[in-house]
């Protein structure tokens, strides 16, 4: 169907941070398949596990007990302080399971019609309650009736979440990503203060706090979730792209007043965690680990954002240059889609987002010589763009 505006390329073949395209050119990887590849392309230890995977066991279904699931399940509960997981096969699919807890919680508290606060320029994906939990209207456009049962307000005030409580008595959830990738790479400022907020104010009103970490988690941001950059915990998360390193996982997390909200019958995945996608997934958090891949994530995501902020100084038409760990949005004065062509043509791959925001999510195994050649070529590009428009 023709359901993407494709890029005039296919790729043949990947390792690290490149790619080859048909005809043999080389592209420097600064989209890693929208922050999925975070060991980059062709890792060994990746390719290995599923290669072995493969011989042995793919898929049995979730009538039965799955070995590697379990230990993916203990590990994911290790790193994270959370509870019990369910294992889907995407973000939305994980963001649904995270709305079907609120609403199955409120349920249980006696609330009728269970809403759940959502922020604007949000993105959750793209099934019904995720596009209508969406912050976006280009996404929701056309799918009408979306659903009822989300309130939204403003990214990034508090003020508009108490002013909600105090006349909504339907409120059961707060959905919220750490930081808003599709939106345009935007962080909370102060970070450590907006979720010690949310995380009081759902204490206050016995609200789950939900946090949408499909694209901040997995030590995309330097630490294994977004939230550990500070001391709250999530009583949902869910989780996708990052985790398995290409093959296709997700998975929704319970602790605290979320815990047992789920019986069995009340949801269920015939795909989700089976014994491939779990022995990808760990072995990419066992690859994070050995390599070192959080600690580099921040040093390396630094160095990005103070090459392009030395590089793009007092460059009229550039707004702000900002990130966390390796999210790292260039925003500009106006409409700039038009630089992904461009830096294609020049070998490097790039993603615009809320049309004029430059995102960049390389692999976390890149180089700083690697990080250096993305600045270089990007910033000319960029300067030329904006000299010309």
């Amino acid at each position: 169907m023709n359901t993407y505006a494709r890029l005039p390329v296919a790729f043949v073949r990947g390792e690290g941070v490149w790619l080859w395209d048909e005809n043999g050119k080389r592209y420097l990887d600064a989209v890693a398949g929208v922050a999925v590849n975070g060991l980059g392309h062709a890792h060994p230890k990746l390719t290995h596990a599923i290669c072995e995977q493969a011989k042995t066991l793919i898929h049995t279904s979730n009538l039965y007990g799955v070995k590697k699931q379990e230990e993916l399940a203990d590990k994911l509960a290790s790193i994270s302080g959370m509870d019990e997981v369910f294992f889907c096969n995407s973000g939305a699919e994980a963001n649904e399971a995270a709305i079907k807890i609120a609403r199955l919680y409120g349920h249980g508290k006696g609330i009728e019609i269970p809403t759940i606060i959502v922020m604007e320029k949000s993105f959750h994906g793209r099934t019904m309650a995720t596009l209508t939990a969406t912050g976006s209207r280009k996404v929701q456009a056309g799918f009408e009736p979306l659903l009822s049962g989300f309130v939204r307000v403003p990214y990034d005030d508090i003020e508009a979440i108490t002013q909600v409580a105090a006349h909504n008595k339907n409120i059961v959830a707060i959905l919220v990503e750490p930081v808003q990738g599709e939106g345009g790479v935007h962080i909370p400022t102060p970070l450590t203060d907006y979720f010690t907020a949310l995380r009081r104010v759902c204490d206050e009103n016995g609200w789950l706090l939900m946090l949408d970490e499909v694209q901040t988690g997995i030590a995309r941001t330097g630490t294994w979730f977004a939230h550990q950059h500070t001391a709250i915990k999530p009583d949902v998360m869910s989780l996708a792209k990052g985790l398995g390193s290409g093959m296709p996982i997700g998975a929704c997390l319970t602790a605290g007043k979320a815990k047992d909200t789920f019986k069995p019958g009340n949801h269920g995945s015939t795909f989700g965690g089976n014994p491939l996608a779990c022995a990808a997934a760990l072995a990419t958090l066992a690859a994070i680990e050995e390599q070192n891949l959080r600690e580099h994530s921040v040093e390396l995501g630094q160095y990005i954002q103070d090459g392009f902020n030395k590089s793009l100084a007092g460059i009229a038409g550039v707004t702000q240059v900002r990130g966390l760990g390796l999210m790292i949005g260039i925003e500009l004065d106006r409409p700039c889609g038009e630089l992904v062509k461009l830096a294609l043509a020049k070998g490097l791959l790039i993603n615009v987002t809320a049309d004029k925001v430059v995102r960049l999510l390389p692999p976390m195994i890149m180089s700083q010589e690697e990080a250096a050649q993305l600045i270089d070529i990007l910033s000319a590009l960029i300067k030329e763009f904006l000299s010309h428009h």
